[in-house]
């Protein structure tokens, strides 16, 4: 038996598939700034003095990092509703990554600022500077730039990770792929082309996170 392959068949679906493209980029732009922004709060926050605020984070992290994200996903659209929170599928979606990224965000930078001596510290509060500027300005920094590397590909895992809201029903990369698949049964052909595309997206984004980082810290990033 001989399959023939038919990949000309899938051009009329070409804006469908690039519409689910830019929902995913999207989706994933708005994950990694949020998710990483909540990852240096929590991260603060756990490294801070106060014993409460750091144990209740921590509580989030466990639950976050020992939960399957399709669990946190439906938790979020199907489970708020019941305490009077209803949100679209996009919103749904993009909060999910949030809390997602924002748990392994706090324990990746979190880790890069346990390995700070404590002489930098000591230097910044020597000049004069509050706990919260030494933080800011001394020691995240440089824990940012060791940490780095680990953070761009926790905020690639994410990315492919949304691949998953498509079980809601939002019209990311993969249901659209779903959908052509379902109109045209050309399986092996469309799932091989959003494959190479999440393929290339994750290269893509790795490049474009990895240049930043260089830009950001000066070039002296590995």
């Amino acid at each position: 038996m001989t399959y023939q392959l038919n990949f000309p068949a899938l051009w009329p679906y070409l804006p469908q598939l690039l519409s689910g493209l830019w929902v995913t980029i999207m989706l994933a732009a708005v994950a990694t700034v949020g998710g990483i922004a909540i990852g240096i709060c929590g991260a603060a926050v756990r490294s801070s003095r106060y014993g409460l605020p750091g144990r209740v984070w921590g509580l989030y992290v466990e639950l976050i990092r020992n939960t399957p994200f399709v669990v946190q996903l439906f938790f979020i659209v199907f489970g708020l509703p019941a305490l009077g929170l209803k949100l679209t599928a996009g919103e749904a979606a993009l909060l999910a990554m949030l809390v997602n990224l924002g748990a392994y965000s706090t324990e990746i930078i979190r880790a890069g600022i346990q390995v700070t001596p404590k002489g930098q510290w000591e230097a910044g509060r020597v000049l004069g500077l509050s706990r919260g500027q030494v933080f800011l300005r001394v020691v995240l920094p440089p824990s940012l730039e060791r940490i780095y590397p680990s953070l761009v590909s926790q905020c690639v895992i994410v990315m492919l990770g949304s691949s998953v809201v498509s079980q809601v029903s939002y019209e990311e990369l993969t249901f659209a792929g779903s959908l052509i698949q379902s109109r045209t049964f050309l399986s092996f052909e469309v799932y091989l082309v959003v494959t190479l595309i999440y393929l290339a997206l994750s290269l893509l984004m790795r490049q474009v996170l990895l240049r930043a980082g260089r830009l950001i810290f000066g070039g002296g990033m590995s």
